[in-house]
């Protein structure tokens, strides 16, 4: 079989385009095209399948790759013909086909079938466009300049067939040997006409000279108006926060079905939840944290319901069950050691109860044998961590050290582990069963599901433990400092070894990305611009203030000399003390503070040696407590000017965030000052970008092409500029929070966001509108006056009529999506609006660890019984173009 390949494409001199052929499981042919005319690229191949998965890419003169194709082109081959010419487009990975047709699309049309009109030996064209509609009474027209086509009148138009989702094909005769010309429209199936035709210029194919060869004209980019593409508002809500009359003091996977019901009283298309992953490591509040997770695939048992397991509560158990539940479900927060104990407690009566049922099943054996590559090192970490009564492998007596020949006998019958391991396998099986029955639920009502996937892992995690070359474990992740806290954030996670991931082509995070995707229609990805680089921090800092970025081009000793900076270890890479620093941070307490220091004999102090680190200090500290000048003493260790890098056995440089804000940048010349001054805004603001952008383009493509899931950034913080240049090429939908605007402005205007924006008026990291309201005065009042362009003096409070202009300032805009912490919606209602405000917000990451804890004040029953409520937010909806 022949294929004859054309593709317009604009080169430079030296540069060529190539055709890649890739094949499952085979090794990807790469053709050279040959340049024509007016841009148009050839290429000859013989090819012996019916169907062909290929992409383009761009080389230069060496044969390096310039540029590629993100998404692989696809076609099926009709029997009827030998020879094939295509005439193709450059597929860019922003064009609303490739992310558009998610599975979002695959919901919301759920009772999509695919429509097969066949191929006949007098076709000339098959004309092919991938063109995601959400509308399922529309379809897609074609009307053209030929009398083939209809000559433009779009009551003779073509109406092309669904082939697969967002797929649209058509096989017609046209005689007329004359170029064709065309366009692309909608057809609505309700009012029986075409509502629109494709703007812009026509396109453009050649007509057919040849019977024996069919002309496959493969278009891209159907020109969709803003107001037809998907748009759609959602509620954000943690699953713990969730509250029925159902639950043992905590939101589960069940109670999802029940919000999922509001949601379709009120036409919110999509639920956001935070990451749900076991963070189990001691059984107390701090595992309430849910981006600790002890591991990356198992769901938190805290989820589980104890009322829908397979089998049954013990009848001896009943009564103090109910008395639990009663007194958990009556706490305005999470208790979460006593839920979290009390759901142990059932959990096991009811395996040690069932034990011989429970190993026969045949569904929970399929599910150990299609999960052992993550189940059977989780179950094994988890009976570890409760027999040495620490997630800390480096702590146990046994399997500091991972090998799987030595774990693999824990789910053997004879060993005295095998209990224990299965307990663990048999809950994961439960928690898989609800939360697939939930999202299966959700679907069925045409409500999609987006999740959360954080950046980091936990330190003392199953993948910390079972793959440690993947991760820097020397160093911990945060973020710089922000407005949520001026000494940034030290996350304790490990940072990755990107390089060894690359290695495998990514594998670990396209694993991870496939378990995600089993539930998941969207994925919001925390801290995206950890694919772009992480703020790192060697394991002696235990404050976000002494990271810096990495990868990065850093400083040299050769820069230092260049810029004619007179370079001092000591003076610039060590805390700088004297007289005067120690009177401005210990006052009174000076004299004990001086335990902690030597003398340099020349009017400055070093920190002795056994305490020269923050970890060093916060380690004496629990052992022997100094009272008030603990935190003087581990903010001094952060006075320093420079933080050093050992790279491939040569010392660099990167510069403390906010250097010039430091006591020891304060007793530097004022020549010295400038210097580094200008170095600083070099380093942090000039020379990173292209570095950057380069390392999110070597893995975001990979990775994101493993899903069907609608990926979002959450890309807030200290923006490079690079990221949304990368976020736009690869079409990540970005975060607008109105407080947190990335430009020199006090608030960000939903009415400038863009299609691929989530706008939102507050997150799980931030205060909800009622706290923020009265954070600030001043602030309040230029909102006030300038955003929700009311006039005279701001109220004390946030009423619900205020809350509801916000929340309609948020809906009609351009952004794709509008989501709302559940909080924001029931304070548009003064009846819903809760009484206690300071329990509504979920996390203040100024505060670490925080105790996550919050709680609905509300019943799903009874808002879902709110009529009046519920259909004022579903004509807000509604009326703005979102459902």
């Amino acid at each position: 079989m022949k294929l004859y390949f054309n593709v317009g494409y604009s080169t430079k001199v030296g540069e060529n385009l190539q055709l890649v052929i890739t094949e499952e499981g085979a090794v990807s042919k790469t053709h050279p095209m040959f340049y024509t005319e007016n841009g148009l690229w050839k290429c000859e191949i013989d090819h012996f399948s019916k169907i062909i998965s290929y992409r383009y890419q761009l080389t230069g003169e060496k044969g390096n790759i310039l540029k590629e194709e993100f998404v692989q082109h696809h076609l099926n081959f009709s029997h009827l013909y030998k020879e094939f010419v295509i005439f193709d487009q450059w597929n860019s990975k922003n064009f609303p086909e490739n992310y558009l047709n998610n599975k979002i699309l695959h919901n919301k049309l759920n009772a999509f079938r695919p429509e097969k009109k066949p191929v006949l030996k007098k076709h000339t064209h098959l004309f092919r466009i991938e063109a995601p509609v959400y509308n399922p009474n529309w379809k897609i027209i074609l009307s053209g300049s030929t009398p083939s086509l209809g000559s433009w009148d779009h009551e003779k138009a073509l109406h092309l067939s669904q082939t697969g989702f967002g797929i649209w094909e058509i096989s017609v005769e046209i005689p007329e040997h004359e170029t064709i010309q065309y366009k692309y429209g909608l057809y609505d199936l309700e009012k029986q006409q075409v509502i629109d035709i494709e703007a812009g210029e026509n396109r453009f194919t050649p007509p057919n000279y040849s019977k024996e060869v069919l002309q496959i004209v493969s278009d891209h980019y159907f020109k969709f108006k803003l107001h037809q593409m998907y748009h759609d508002a959602g509620v954000a809500v943690p699953v713990f926060s969730l509250r029925t009359q159902d639950g043992f003091g905590v939101g589960e996977f069940s109670d999802m079905k029940k919000l999922a019901d509001w949601a379709k009283e009120t036409s919110l298309g999509i639920i956001q939840i935070l990451p749900i992953n076991d963070t189990t490591a001691n059984y107390t509040w701090t595992d309430s944290y849910p981006y600790a997770a002890v591991s990356v695939y198992a769901l938190h048992p805290q989820y589980i319901s104890l009322e829908n397991l397979d089998f049954k509560l013990p009848e001896d158990t009943l009564k103090e069950y109910d008395a639990e539940k009663e007194e958990l479900n009556a706490l305005e927060l999470i208790d979460y050691e006593k839920m979290i104990s009390g759901k142990w407690k059932y959990l096991k009566a009811v395996f040690n109860t069932n034990t011989d049922k429970i190993y026969k099943d045949r569904n929970f054996k399929k599910f150990i044998k299609d999960n052992e590559s993550w189940l059977v090192p989780y179950c094994a970490f988890c009976v570890l961590r409760d027999k040495y009564k620490t997630p800390n492998f480096n702590e146990w007596k046994t399997h500091k050290k991972y090998i799987a020949g030595k774990i693999a006998p824990f789910f053997t019958a004879k060993s005295k582990e095998y209990e224990a391991s299965m307990l663990h396998a048999w809950v994961q099986y439960q928690l898989h069963k609800q939360l697939k029955e939930a999202i299966d639920y959700m679907h069925s009502l045409g409500v999609s599901v987006k999740g959360d996937l954080p950046i980091g892992i936990y330190r003392h995690s199953v993948e910390a433990w079972t793959e440690p070359e993947l991760f820097g474990m020397d160093f911990q992740a945060g973020a710089p400092p922000d407005q949520f806290t001026e000494l940034g954030q030290n996350w304790e996670f490990p940072t990755y070894n990107w390089e060894a991931m690359k290695a495998n082509d990514y594998q670990w995070w396209k694993n991870r990305f496939k378990a995600l995707e089993q539930y998941f229609d969207a994925m919001r990805i925390d801290h995206i611009l950890g694919f772009f680089r992480i703020w790192r921090m060697p394991v002696s800092a235990t404050q976000g203030i002494l990271g810096y970025f990495y990868p990065a081009v850093p400083i040299t000793l050769e820069e230092f000399n260049a810029r004619h900076i007179p370079f001092n270890f000591d003076r610039y890479c060590k805390p700088f003390i004297n007289d005067q620093i120690l009177e401005k941070y210990f006052g009174e307490n000076k004299e004990d503070a001086m335990a902690f220091f030597d003398s340099n004999q020349d009017g400055t102090y070093s920190f002795k040696e056994e305490f020269d680190t923050q970890r060093k200090l916060s380690d004496s500290f629990r052992k022997n407590p100094h009272g008030p000048i603990e935190e003087q003493l581990i903010a001094l260790c952060a006075n320093v000017l420079f933080l050093i890098e050992e790279r491939n056995g040569q010392v660099v440089y990167h510069p403390r965030f906010n250097l010039y804000h430091t006591e020891s940048y304060h007793y530097l010349s004022d020549w010295e000052k400038k210097s580094l001054y200008d170095l600083y805004q070099d380093y942090f603001f000039v020379r990173q970008d292209q570095l950057w952008y380069e390392k999110a383009m070597e893995k975001l493509p990979v990775i994101l092409n493993a899903t069907k899931m609608l990926i979002c950034g959450e890309d807030l913080g200290m923006v490079p500029d690079c990221v949304p240049v990368v976020m736009d090429e690869l079409a990540i939908v970005a975060l607008k929070v109105q407080r947190m605007p990335s430009d020199h402005l006090p608030f960000y205007n939903p009415q400038n966001a863009g299609y691929l924006n989530v706008v939102t008026a507050s997150s799980h990291d931030s205060s909800t509108l009622r706290q923020w309201w009265q954070e600030d005065p001043a602030l309040t009042q230029q909102y006030f006056n300038e955003q929700l362009v009311q006039y005279g003096k701001a109220p004390e409070e946030l009423d619900a009529h205020l809350a509801e202009i916000i929340m309609k300032q948020h809906l009609y805009n351009d952004a794709m999506l509008a989501v709302f912490p559940i909080q924001e919606f029931l304070a548009t209602d003064k009846e819903l609006t809760n009484i206690e405000m300071n329990h509504e917000r979920i996390n203040n990451p100024a505060v670490f660890p925080h105790y996550w804890r919050y709680r609905m004040h509300v019943q799903l029953e009874d808002l879902k019984g709110r009529s009046d409520f519920n259909h004022k937010i579903s004509d807000w909806v509604k009326d703005s173009g979102r459902s």
